[in-house]
């Protein structure tokens, strides 16, 4: 935020990866504690796709700012971005969440909406939230309650206090968007959607908090794919989740005059 305590534009936030041009955008929207860095190499090997990646406050390379604690700053923000051009959204666990939401409010707003919405380890927006109070637990208790969930926090981090202290900051402001987000009923989106997770999630896979992003699109079936691995398949399962992804979007790209 600036010193009017505003959220700083989202221009500061958009992060590219190779310069040339491409016929798709893909945008990507990082999982809570997350940073751009981890989507950025998915560009050399997205032909046809430019990639880009949402850099939160309060990490990475914008760790001296403060950390935005609300979904309708975070959205509010990166409304102010242009998304234009043919493009389509990717969000991992927090990220699906987020970019489900600001895809609800660019049509709101009768912007451009993305060809594609891929939601990852995410459940449903309308599904009841797990208010465990995570983001108020002592710091070395957030990241062992974090770490005990998913298990993607690198070792190296926890043996390193300085490492401790960025990873808890953003985890902290990221688990305190999560477990105070309230869903609005907003109606279905008139975007295909992609629905992904790992088959190791089965907190997510059984039962329809995947399979019910269906509610949220009118452009259904939604597609379901699952991966080998946990909360964390796209860093197992890199190569494939590409391809797969790949082949979506540009499936996604060549019905785009329909819309």
């Amino acid at each position: 935020m600036n010193q009017q305590g505003r959220v700083a534009p989202a221009s500061r936030w958009i992060v590219g990866g190779a310069a040339e041009e491409a016929p798709l955008r893909l945008y990507c929207f990082p999982h809570a504690g997350g940073s751009a860095a981890e989507y950025l190499r998915w560009g050399r090997r997205m032909p046809g796709v430019r990639v880009y990646a949402i850099q939160l406050p309060g990490r990475a390379t914008r760790f001296g700012e403060p950390a935005v604690t609300s979904m309708d700053a975070l959205v509010g923000a990166l409304l102010e971005e242009e998304f234009t051009g043919p493009y389509a959204f990717f969000g991992h666990s927090m990220g699906s969440l987020v970019a489900y939401e600001l895809t609800c409010a660019l049509r709101d707003a009768g912007r451009r909406l993305p060809e594609r919405l891929v939601v990852s380890s995410g459940p449903a927006p309308d599904v009841p939230r797990n208010r465990t109070g995570v983001h108020r637990l002592p710091d070395d208790e957030l990241l062992s309650a974090v770490n005990g969930r998913h298990n993607g926090i690198p070792p190296e981090v926890l043996e390193h206090p300085e490492l401790r202290a960025m990873a808890t900051a953003g985890l902290r402001a990221d688990y305190t968007v999560l477990e105070e987000y309230e869903w609005r009923g907003h109606a279905p989106l008139p975007v295909p959607l992609t629905a992904l997770a790992g088959d190791g999630e089965t907190a997510l896979t059984e039962g329809d908090k995947l399979t019910g992003w269906a509610r949220h699109t009118t452009r259904g079936p939604v597609e379901v794919r699952t991966f080998s691995g946990g909360h964390f398949y796209l860093r197992e399962q890199e190569t494939e989740v590409v391809q797969q992804t790949l082949a979506e979007l540009l499936g996604a790209k060549a019905g785009s005059g329909s819309r």
